[in-house]
């Protein structure tokens, strides 16, 4: 019998659909409402969606303030650019309706505690908290993320975009897994994927259409994704789709959410470290936000210069400090001319990583149909899109000077 070597590694997915991902988008959609009225705005505002109720609570800080009636506006816009519109073929009580949606707003405050610290007499801004962020990077695919999210996300992307126009068929509420086989964990250490093991795709269907008619579809959108032929052979690759026969009835009527219960999906896939807290619902002075996309640009180059085949890069930051109370960086034995120390202390000398400095390297004070969303970013994953600003490798080339 041939001695068979398999090293897997998964990874999943959800669409903008998703209860934990509808949350995650109407906390975002508020943030990108009050930054825009006013830049300075202090956000906090985390959702709960159950039923068809909708709980957002937290605290903000701004000179442009929205009533009652505003706040239920932006959620019901969330929502029907979501999918949950009210159009599809799925009845009241297979999935949301947004006429049916009741929105209670629970909001306080900034605690002037923590303003202080924020806004500092000297223009700088300090950290909106304590904690720890993780940036990465891998060699695994052209955007530099893993394979397995990496290919989750097209899968994930293809099915809800087919939903979004066919309405009549498929629900909006999307889950996929992928697993990537990379043989040997040597091939794993060293970011050699070999084959796509394992598809799982979920996506609800009206009550018409058969399993067998529901497979068929999804099947067909599976084989033209694009997945890389190089992995992806569909008579080698176990496929599930809506595996346990039925699945008609979802949204939040049948799954409650709450923002930032995804952050694996929204960042690595659990490809590396992920920090404390959770990016959505947040303004740019709270570096669970600001300091997860420092720590990814910051790999990016590492490993767009061609360091290292790999990169983690840890900050942390100290409630009301600007500066961070530590970097460093891991190349889990994938570098190449400069080791981790040295790494570790060219990005402490050149990048003062400040929420001020972070902010105004990304425009993080400006998001704009133009340049970036929060909602959208909440909506596509915070990181590993190449539109986002924090993704450009623009500092690589004085990255390979450390080299010289």
């Amino acid at each position: 019998m041939e001695n068979k070597k398999e090293y897997l590694f998964t990874s999943e997915v959800v669409s903008p659909g998703h209860p934990d991902k509808c949350a995650d988008i109407i906390a975002d959609t508020i943030v990108d409402k009050l930054i825009m009225e006013d830049k300075n705005s202090r956000v906090a505002s985390e959702v709960f969606v159950a039923g068809k109720n909708v709980v957002i609570g937290g605290e903000v800080k701004s000179t442009y303030n929205l009533s009652n009636d505003e706040y239920e506006e932006l959620v019901k816009i969330a929502l029907a650019k979501i999918g949950y519109d009210g159009k599809s073929s799925f009845t009241k009580e297979q999935c949301l309706h947004p006429d049916d949606v009741n929105v209670q707003v629970l909001l306080n405050q900034q605690s002037p505690d923590i303003s202080q610290g924020v806004d500092q007499e000297t223009g700088d801004i300090g950290a909106g908290d304590q904690g720890i962020m993780f940036g990465f990077a891998s060699t695994e695919t052209t955007d530099l993320m893993p394979a397995a999210i990496t290919y989750a996300r097209m899968l994930c992307d293809k099915v809800y975009n087919y939903a979004l126009n066919h309405k009549q068929k498929l629900g909006v509420d999307i889950k996929t897994q992928v697993t990537v086989d990379y043989g040997t964990k040597e091939n794993f250490e060293n970011c050699k994927p070999q084959k796509i093991h394992t598809i799982v795709v979920s996506a609800p269907s009206v009550e018409g259409m058969s399993i067998e008619e529901v497979r068929t579809l999804i099947q067909g959108l599976i084989d033209d994704t694009g997945l890389p032929t190089s992995v992806y052979d569909k008579d080698n690759t176990i496929i599930h789709i809506n595996p346990t026969g039925r699945y008609v009835s979802h949204s939040s009527l049948h799954d409650s959410g709450l923002t930032g219960r995804k952050l694996i999906v929204d960042s690595f896939g659990g490809y590396a470290p992920i920090g404390g807290g959770a990016q959505s619902s947040k303004d740019y002075t709270k570096v669970d936000r600001s300091g997860l996309y420092a720590g990814r640009w910051i790999a990016k180059q590492i490993v767009g210069a061609g360091l290292a085949k790999k990169a983690v890069v840890q900050l942390s930051y100290a409630i009301g400090v600007a500066r961070p109370t530590s970097i460093s960086v891991d190349t889990m034995g994938t570098y190449t001319s400069v080791n981790d120390d040295e790494l570790s202390q060219f990005v402490m000398d050149n990048y003062p990583l400040t929420p001020r400095w972070i902010t105004e390297k990304f425009g993080l004070d400006k998001p704009s149909a133009e340049t970036f969303l929060y909602a959208d970013v909440a909506s596509r994953g915070q990181v590993g899109q190449s539109d986002y600003p924090w993704e450009k490798l623009d500092e690589i080339e004085k990255f390979k000077r450390i080299k010289q």
